[in-house]
C-alpha cells in the first residue's frame, strides 16, 4: 500500500483543484470559456527580493493559482519589518514591476507606501499607477486609516481613479505588535470622509471578530470587503453577503488559496452573486481607470 503524506494529499488536492473553481463560477449556457468572468484574487502577496529562494516562491503562487483556476492575482510585496522606509517600499515597488514583466498576463499591482511620508508616498503611487499600470495602493498597519496623515494617500488614489487595500481586522485583546491596525469602523469613517474612494477591507478571514467587521461595515458603501484569510467559519461569507450584498464583496486568498477557493465553494449563495464576488465586482473597480 502507497503511504499517504501530508505533502502528497495536498498536492493530490490541489491538481483537481480547477475543478473547483468551475464548480465555483461555472460558464453560462453558449457562454464560451473565453467569454466567462475572470476569477480574480483580489489580495496576493509576492515575496521580498531579500529572500534568497523569491523567485521560486512567486513562481510557486503562480502554479498553485494555475491549480486551482485563478486567472489573475493583484499582488502587492512589503518590506520585511515595518513601519517600511521611504527606500523600503520604493524597493518593494521595483521588484513588484520586475514580477509583472516575468507574467504579465497574471500579475496585477498594488503600489505599497507608509503613508507616514506623505511627498514620497504620493510621488510613489503616481510613479507606479502612469508609468507603470500598477491597479491600486496597498496600505498596512503604519498608520490607523483615519490618522490625518493618511490624507494625502487616500486623495491621489481618487485622483488617479485606483482602490485602497488596507490590512485591517478587529481584536478584541492587545496586540502590541500592531498598535496602528484599522479596522472596519475606521474604514467606514474614511469612506464617509472620502466617499469618492473605493477602499477595500482587507482579510475578513484573516483572524478577529468577522462578524463584527462585517456589521460594522453595513452601510459604507464605498467600502469592499474581501473574503480572504485562513479563518473558514461557517456562515461567515453568507453573513457577508447578507449584511453589505454581494456587489461589495471581492474574493481574495491573501496566500491561503485553498482555503480561499474552499470558503467560496461551500457558501450557500446564488452562482450569479458567486460569479461577481469572484470576479465580476473587481473587474468594475478596474473599470474605474478608463
Amino acid at each position: 500500500m502507497n503511504k499517504i503524506t501530508r505533502r502528497g494529499l495536498l498536492m493530490g488536492s490541489a491538481a483537481a483543484a480547477g475543478a473547483v473553481v468551475s464548480g465555483v463560477v461555472p460558464v453560462r449556457a453558449g457562454e464560451s470559456p473565453s467569454e466567462r468572468t475572470p476569477v480574480i484574487d483580489c489580495h496576493a502577496h509576492l515575496h521580498h527580493p531579500s529572500r534568497p529562494d523569491h523567485l521560486e516562491m512567486d513562481q510557486r503562487l503562480i502554479e498553485a493559482a494555475d491549480k486551482l483556476g485563478i486567472d489573475r492575482l493583484c499582488c502587492s510585496i512589503l518590506t520585511p519589518k515595518r513601519p517600511a522606509t521611504v527606500d523600503g517600499f520604493r524597493e518593494c515597488n521595483r521588484a513588484l514591476v520586475e514580477a509583472i514583466q516575468r507574467y504579465p498576463d497574471r500579475v496585477l499591482g498594488y503600489c505599497y507606501v507608509n503613508p507616514g511620508f506623505p511627498r514620497e508616498a504620493v510621488d510613489e503611487i503616481r510613479r507606479c499607477v502612469l508609468e507603470h499600470g500598477f491597479i491600486g495602493v496597498k496600505l498596512y498597519n503604519e498608520h490607523v486609516c483615519t490618522d490625518p496623515i493618511v490624507a494625502a494617500v487616500v486623495e491621489a488614489a481618487i485622483d488617479l481613479r485606483v482602490p485602497i487595500l488596507h490590512h485591517a481586522g478587529h481584536i478584541h485583546h492587545p496586540l502590541p505588535e500592531q498598535p496602528n491596525i484599522s479596522d472596519g469602523g475606521h474604514l467606514a469613517e474614511l469612506g464617509r470622509r472620502y466617499p469618492e474612494a473605493r477602499l477595500i477591507c482587507a482579510h475578513i478571514g484573516g483572524g478577529g471578530d468577522w462578524e463584527w467587521t462585517i456589521k460594522a461595515l453595513r452601510h459604507a458603501k464605498n467600502v469592499y470587503l474581501d473574503t480572504s484569510g485562513s479563518v473558514t467559519d461557517e456562515g461567515m461569507i453568507e453573513l457577508a453577503a447578507r449584511t453589505v450584498g454581494s456587489d461589495r464583496l471581492l474574493f481574495g486568498c491573501d496566500m491561503s488559496m485553498t482555503a480561499g477557493v474552499g470558503k467560496m465553494r461551500s457558501a450557500d449563495l446564488a452562482t450569479d452573486d458567486k460569479r461577481k464576488i469572484m470576479g465580476g465586482n473587481m473587474l468594475r473597480l478596474l473599470a474605474m481607470r478608463r
